[in-house]
């Protein structure tokens, strides 16, 4: 049956339903336009694009193959007693947009106009994320993220800061300034997740 929506909620709950399945060709088109276009020209901000792709068949794995990621996140983390709650359709399309598809590609063209110290954060964001699916894993075995995350998010990402510090073109002021900044970004959504979240599981079980 086919979904519906309140004609004010249609594009924002279409959106929710439907966002993950671009990102399969967003990553291999983008990958492609990259590597013809940038590769050769300037590799190192290659780099800090390359953190875009890498990231959609991050969050390709997590939401459809083999997907899952919100449900495994509510039952094993949460303790919730629903597949879809509280981590929502609707909160994983406000916590994934605005910070790949809008934050990322914006300090990469940033990078590229001003520098690339305004880029460097998405690397490190990608390697804290993909940590946590590690420890995760340590924990409570196979999670949807884990695969691209020990394969491509992890070691692109150290790759990367090591290749445009090594080059020179990130001062340390920079380099701390990306890092912290990458580290608070995923501790926000650590706190609002197991944190904010976990208390209304806790509250309506109580």
């Amino acid at each position: 049956m086919a979904t519906t929506y309140s004609r004010q909620s249609r594009p924002i709950a279409w959106m929710a339903d439907h966002w993950p399945k671009a990102t399969a060709f967003l990553a291999i088109y983008s990958s492609i336009f990259l590597y013809l276009f940038l590769y050769d020209d300037n590799f190192l901000l290659f780099l800090i694009w390359l953190q875009l792709p890498v990231y959609w068949l991050h969050e390709f794995e997590e939401y459809i193959y083999p997907g899952g990621f919100a449900k495994f996140f509510n039952r094993n983390l949460l303790g919730s007693s629903r597949d879809d709650w509280p981590l929502t359709k609707i909160a994983s399309l406000w916590i994934n947009i605005p910070i790949i598809f809008v934050a990322f590609p914006l300090s990469a063209i940033l990078a590229g106009i001003y520098g690339l110290g305004w880029g460097i954060w998405t690397a490190y964001f990608s390697i804290f994320n993909a940590l946590c699916h590690v420890g995760i894993f340590l924990k409570f075995g196979y999670n949807p993220g884990f695969v691209v995350s020990l394969l491509l998010n992890i070691p692109i990402g150290i790759y990367t800061v090591y290749t445009l510090i090594n080059a020179g073109v990130i001062n340390t002021t920079e380099n701390i300034i990306g890092a912290l900044f990458a580290f608070s970004v995923q501790a926000g959504l650590m706190i609002w997740g197991l944190g904010f979240m976990r208390r209304r599981v806790q509250k309506e079980k109580a």
